[in-house]
């Protein structure tokens, strides 16, 4: 039997990432409950990919959306995640983060947020506020 281990991140990773339901690049960690999406609510799990083809890193974050909420989002703002969940893996280091994949694969039936798909061009950029 094997222990998985969760790796810390660090903030270069999230200034990088943003959420495949909403678009927006902010989340919040909540001490001994997790990080989530600061404008939907939906949870993000890290940790490390078993190989990293030479990569400094290799990260596979999930995406659950079964906490997501869209209170202050017109509902057409938001693509929902297949069977609530969605998966990408991030390759690179920091400054230099690029996607590898996402599972489920992106096609017609489901594609994830594009970056600021949704985002007010009157407001500034969403900033990380990770603690």
């Amino acid at each position: 039997m094997s222990l998985e281990r969760v790796f810390r991140h660090d903030e270069a990773l999230f200034e990088f990432l943003w959420c495949p339901v909403c678009g927006t690049e902010a989340f919040t960690h909540i001490p001994f409950e997790g990080v989530f999406c600061t404008e939907c609510n939906t949870s993000v799990t890290c940790r490390e990919s078993p190989e990293s083809r030479g990569y400094d890193e290799a990260v596979i974050i999930t995406f659950d959306a079964t906490t997501t909420w869209n209170l202050h989002v017109d509902e057409k703002l938001r693509r929902p995640l297949p069977d609530d969940e969605a998966q990408v893996k991030i390759l690179g280091a920091p400054g230099d983060y690029h996607v590898d994949w996402w599972a489920p694969t992106t096609t017609e039936d489901w594609t994830p947020v594009k970056r600021n798909e949704f985002a007010d061009d009157s407001e500034p950029e969403a900033v990380s506020h990770l603690a």
